[in-house]
């Protein structure tokens, strides 16, 4: 399956737009505009939401925001979306041509506004990076297995190390 590629991406609340993670700093996380391209630190207090930690109310379970902006990269057919300005009843008619099964109850037009803009926005950017899921998770475990690797490699450096120590202190 096909998702689109979300990862360090960020909103924040009260700042337009969207924002690249760059790094940590000791007052927050670095981020850089996507549409300014200007640096600024957002600070511990922000409400900073990762694109890839957001998910969309669905009647049987919750929607990964990836997912739904890869429906809307179909439907599409890697076009631009409706305009986020358009009537209310027009947006939540095209999100649930999108998304049929949104619970529309819990799922507001600001909600569907916010991914349509952010869905637009990426794709004016030309940011829409269409990914295999798979190859997403395999790519992820390969890092927690090198990570693994890595640990096993240090435990086993510092069991060394205490045997040359304890040796050497033998031979004192």
């Amino acid at each position: 399956m096909k998702t689109i590629k979300v990862k360090d991406l960020m909103s924040i609340a009260g700042k337009g737009g969207l924002f690249r993670y760059l790094a940590q700093a000791r007052s927050g996380i670095v981020v850089e505009s996507l549409t300014e391209g200007k640096r600024t630190i957002a600070p511990p207090t922000a409400r900073v939401s990762a694109l890839e930690d957001i998910s969309i109310f669905a009647e049987n379970e919750d929607v990964p925001l990836a997912d739904v902006m890869m429906k809307i990269h179909e439907k599409e057919e890697g076009g631009k979306a409706i305009d986020q300005k358009s009537g209310n009843e027009e947006l939540k008619a095209y999100f649930a041509e999108v998304l049929p099964e949104y619970d529309d109850e819990r799922v507001y037009v600001s909600d569907i506004k916010k991914v349509i803009s952010w869905y637009n926005l990426l794709h004016e950017l030309k940011m829409l990076e269409v990914v295999d899921k798979e190859e997403k998770d395999d790519s992820e475990n390969n890092k927690e297995q090198e990570k693994e690797t890595k640990k096993e490699t240090k435990k086993e450096a510092k069991k060394e190390d205490k045997k040359e120590d304890k040796k050497e202190a033998g031979k004192a």
